[in-house]
């Protein structure tokens, strides 16, 4: 299984432990991939900047390859946040930085590159959306990450990203039973060939247009071993992609309900896992740099 996460990185700001961690949906999916047993690869911009290279260097250390990346003059991506209680609570994020203003543009050669790879997974913090059509041309299977706001589900944008992913994932613990189905209804309609939706404490659902399947989450038992729940939509979507790909799932291949169902139960064991964490996967460092400009994002 190979695995490939192509888009942005982040650095994600805890102010009230006065630690920082290298982050990013794309870069997350690739790490949990490997650590679940994938050949995995990240594929975006790094700043020039010390942040640039604290997340290039943890990347790497976790086994994700890292060679195909480029690094641009400018700043990289930080969030800010807090955590409440278990939960993490964003503060602001300066927009990615040259990550996401300057992103990769895909060429035949890094396309080549893009086709070794079973799966490729982007999301809505990329600047990746004119690139899918490129991805679905081909023998490989796409994924993307449409995260929780409101901005990246309406129907304009869900039609510029569904023709061309075989997995979509949204986040909807803030949503009702009724309106997440229907959002993964609409999302399969638009031309996904499978919607995953999280729910958080509530669990996951899945639809493929002819079955919807649910999940439990897997809760921790014991509080005091809760770090937060960063990276813990990744990680699901992660352990679910895995699952399937472990079982067959292929370009051209849709997985079946059995398949689908073992993959619920997969991510969010995954999902738990990762709630044992700091940050999305460790290698946080004391805050050392002055605050970057931020702007609000809210999550």
């Amino acid at each position: 299984m190979r695995v490939l996460g192509f888009g942005d990185n982040v650095v994600d700001r805890f102010l009230d432990r006065g630690v920082e961690y290298p982050g990013g949906n794309s870069v997350n999916v690739a790490v949990y991939a490997r650590r679940l047993g994938a050949d995995a690869a990240y594929l975006g911009v790094f700043g020039d900047d010390d942040l640039g290279g604290f997340i290039r260097e943890s990347i790497a250390a976790q086994g994700v390859a890292v060679d195909r990346c480029a690094v641009r003059a400018g700043e990289s991506g930080l969030s800010t946040l807090r955590v409440d209680d278990g939960d993490r609570v964003f503060l602001g994020w300066n927009g990615g930085g040259v990550t996401t203003r300057e992103p990769i543009v895909l060429g035949d050669d890094l396309l080549g590159y893009a086709a070794t790879f079973d799966l490729v997974h982007s999301s809505v913090y990329s600047g990746s959306e004119g690139e899918l059509p490129k991805l679905a041309r081909l023998d490989t299977l796409v994924s993307y990450d449409l995260s929780n706001e409101d901005e990246y589900r309406t129907p304009e944008y869900l039609d510029r990203i569904c023709p061309h992913t075989d997995l979509v994932l949204l986040s909807c613990s803030h949503l009702g039973e009724d309106t997440t189905r229907a959002l993964l209804a609409d999302v399969v309609r638009r031309g996904a060939s499978l919607a995953l939706a999280t729910r958080g404490e509530e669990g996951a659902i899945a639809y493929d247009g002819r079955v919807t399947l649910t999940t439990t989450a897997v809760r921790v038992e014991d509080p005091a071993l809760m770090a937060d729940t960063m990276g813990c939509g990744d990680a699901f979507l992660a352990g679910f992609a895995v699952s399937l790909l472990r079982a067959g799932w292929r370009a051209g291949a849709a997985p079946d309900g059995d398949m689908i169902a073992a993959a619920l139960r997969d991510g969010a064991r995954s999902a738990h896992d990762q709630c044992l964490v700091e940050g999305a996967f460790g290698h946080g460092r004391p805050v050392v740099a002055s605050m970057s400009p931020s702007r609000d994002r809210e999550k």
